[in-house]
């Protein structure tokens, strides 16, 4: 499978119009054509629905589109690594977190490309199960990551903020006038809770055995749509309170066993220095 005509097919994809695509790729249509259906000859596999006006993404073409995503990506961040040998440049891909601690780390982005002004960073918001697995799958250099995580495959270095949990509720909900909530006060609301197993794990173990009295409405993996939906009256959210700092969180983190360009190295230079 070349990888010019894996990116067709995701232009395509994204696209739903062949015209279009063909357009933006600046080939004649007949040969997008032709290569789509070579490649799904390759496959064996029906990429696409076909119509007069659009086309959609059979099941096995919304695979491939997810796995044609992560291989451009992936591919377009080597070819960036290897653009400059002399002046340090090109990008490194973090992901992170939503954390206080990423004002620390925006810090020292602002003070790393105060060096090497031809550096640029790549953020992608996600929970720490996705950046993990985005940092195994080679798409993310670095992670932001919050406890709890398993960092036996990673170094880390501390980040200064540390995070409490809180419930985020409207102001006119009688929550609102506690200065702490227990799970007997949650009990009578309904729950927005993490995506993340782990995180659900502690929540159930701080609530004990009345837990299964609790009603989950929702749940989320980044607070910023959890907001909206608290605010609509779903429910309660069980989150990080990001005015405020309390518990400890972990810091930023790579792979132990993993080549890095010359970039990632002396960024990780970078904030070991500032670390000390």
């Amino acid at each position: 499978m070349e990888l010019r005509v894996l990116r067709y097919f995701y232009m395509v994809a994204r696209e739903e119009n062949i015209t279009r695509a063909a357009q933006l790729l600046h080939v004649t249509q007949p040969t997008l054509s032709r290569q789509l259906m070579g490649l799904e000859e390759e496959l064996g596999a029906v990429l696409f629905h076909r119509s007069s006006h659009r086309i959609t993404l059979t099941e096995d073409g919304m695979l491939l589109k997810r796995r044609a995503q992560e291989l451009l990506e992936l591919a377009d961040k080597t070819q960036r690594e290897f653009q400059s040998r002399e002046e340090l440049a090109g990008e490194i891909a973090i992901g992170c977190g939503e954390t206080r601690n990423m004002a620390r780390l925006a810090d020292l982005m602002a003070s790393f490309q105060r060096e090497h002004p031809l550096m640029q960073f790549r953020i992608y918001s996600a929970t720490a199960d996705e950046v993990k697995e985005r940092m195994e799958n080679g798409l993310l250099d670095m992670g932001l990551l919050m406890l709890p995580v398993d960092i036996s495959r990673y170094h880390t270095v501390p980040m200064p903020y540390r995070e409490r949990w809180c419930a985020l509720v409207r102001e006119d909900c009688p929550l609102a006038e506690l200065p702490q909530a227990t799970p007997q006060d949650l009990l009578p609301y309904p729950l927005i809770l993490s995506w993340r197993e782990q995180v659900n794990e502690q929540v159930r173990e701080w609530f004990g055995e009345c837990f299964a009295q609790a009603k989950v409405a929702a749940r989320y993996n980044l607070v910023t749509n959890t907001a909206i939906m608290v605010k609509h009256r779903v429910g309660v959210a069980l989150c990080f309170d990001l005015g405020t700092t309390y518990y400890d969180s972990l810091g930023l983190a790579w792979k132990k066993e993993q080549a890095r360009s010359r970039a990632v190295e002396q960024f990780i230079a970078h904030v070991r220095n500032a670390a000390t």
